[in-house]
């Protein structure tokens, strides 16, 4: 499998470019490789999809502070057009529209998809949002999830078409065509103009018995439970995109995407930095003056390390590999990140009179003066500075 390419650098603009040269690249790289142009290259109807799959992301304000913050990584792995399955119906449906007013004839330029050879419009169903609320264990090893959304089906009495009798009719005004060419003058004097049919709202054909059930539409509002799949090493924040899982649209055109949306569970023991975790371990005094065992938890169960004599309060130890699971801006998982301890020694606040004697005690002893200890790596441990 080809590795994917930047997008900037698939449309050819810098990533200030705004949004209009966005644009204009994509028109520009859209024209290039389209198939009608190049039939039969299957080499240019890749660059025509990679080109769309950029202009998808990068046209989209949020979507491309994610991917300019995560790479593809902050795409979810899955997404619309940036996770894959990219079909031509699909681009035409979401980008036909750019080259109106461009001089293009659509009919001609985009043979089917937003607008079909006649220029006839088949419509896309509006996207659904919801979130899911991950622990870290579930972005440890990646997980499914259930959601349960309220969102157009499409309608089982009359199969999405809209029509009782599953009969419809080409529209007498456009005559089938979905637009109606009007004359308007300009300052260069009378010029014709294409529109979108007002009678059948572009889809050039009308119902003339609609379905009850349905009132036409197509499309009806119904309870469904969408399973989706969470990939390990996400981040909250991320959105993740379920092709085809948002509103259906109506008389059977594309349906929209279930957007969700990454939200972690705060954790008892652990804070996250990346894909590290970050652990606290409070020491008592002998443990930390003579050394010994204590346990860890970890993602995967509690674990026992040792404790060197002598260790100081501000010490960390790094347990390699116990952490979160590493993905670079393509999504691709690399390795694990660690586990680091912060370590604390707890002083006692509070002494009953024979404790109070053993501290007293060791006082005035050599070894427990802190003129023995070396104070610039005693505070860069403990400060970091």
């Amino acid at each position: 499998m080809a590795e994917k390419r930047d997008y900037y650098e698939v449309l050819g603009v810098e990533k200030t470019a705004t949004a209009e040269e966005i644009k204009k690249a994509y028109r520009k790289k859209a024209i290039q490789y389209h198939p009608d142009k190049n039939p039969g290259d299957k080499e240019a109807e890749e660059k025509f999809k990679e080109a769309a799959e950029a202009y998808e992301v990068l046209s989209d304000p949020q979507k491309r502070q994610r991917y300019d913050q995560y790479g593809f990584a902050g795409m979810g792995g899955a997404g619309g057009f940036s996770g894959g399955g990219m079909t031509m119906e699909d681009i035409f449906t979401h980008f036909g529209d750019i080259f109106e007013g461009a001089g293009f004839d659509l009919g001609d330029l985009f043979g089917g998809g937003g607008r079909s050879r006649g220029g006839q419009r088949m419509r896309r169903g509006s996207d659904l949002r919801g979130k899911v609320t991950l622990t870290l264990e579930e972005i440890a090893t990646g997980c499914e999830k259930k959601i349960k959304v309220r969102r157009l089906v499409e309608c089982q009495d009359c199969h999405g078409t809209g029509s009782a009798d599953g009969q419809t009719e080409t529209c007498p005004t456009c005559k089938g065509a979905g637009r109606v060419t009007r004359a308007q003058r300009g300052i260069f004097g009378m010029m014709q103009v294409q529109t979108e049919c007002e009678t059948c709202g572009g889809e050039g054909r009308i119902i003339k018995n609609k379905c009850p059930k349905c009132g036409g539409q197509g499309v009806v509002r119904a309870e469904d439970v969408i399973t989706v799949t969470i990939p390990a090493g996400v981040a909250g924040g991320m959105q993740l995109t379920v092709p085809g899982k948002g509103n259906a649209a109506p008389h059977g055109g594309v349906p929209g995407d279930l957007l969700v949306m990454i939200e972690e569970e705060e954790h008892k023991d652990f804070i996250r930095h990346d894909s590290d975790l970050i652990y606290n371990l409070l020491l008592d005094m002998p443990t930390a003056v003579l050394g010994g065992q204590v346990q860890i938890p970890t993602l995967t169960g509690a674990v026992k390390i040792t404790i060197t004599p002598g260790t100081q309060p501000g010490k960390v130890l790094r347990m390699r590999g116990k952490g979160l699971p590493r993905i670079d801006q393509y999504g691709r998982r690399y390795g694990e990140g660690d586990l680091l301890i912060n370590v604390g020694v707890y002083i006692p606040e509070k002494l009953n009179k024979d404790e109070k004697k053993l501290i007293e005690q060791l006082q005035n002893s050599p070894n427990i003066a802190p003129g023995s200890a070396n104070k610039k790596n005693f505070f860069q441990n403990l400060f970091g500075i």
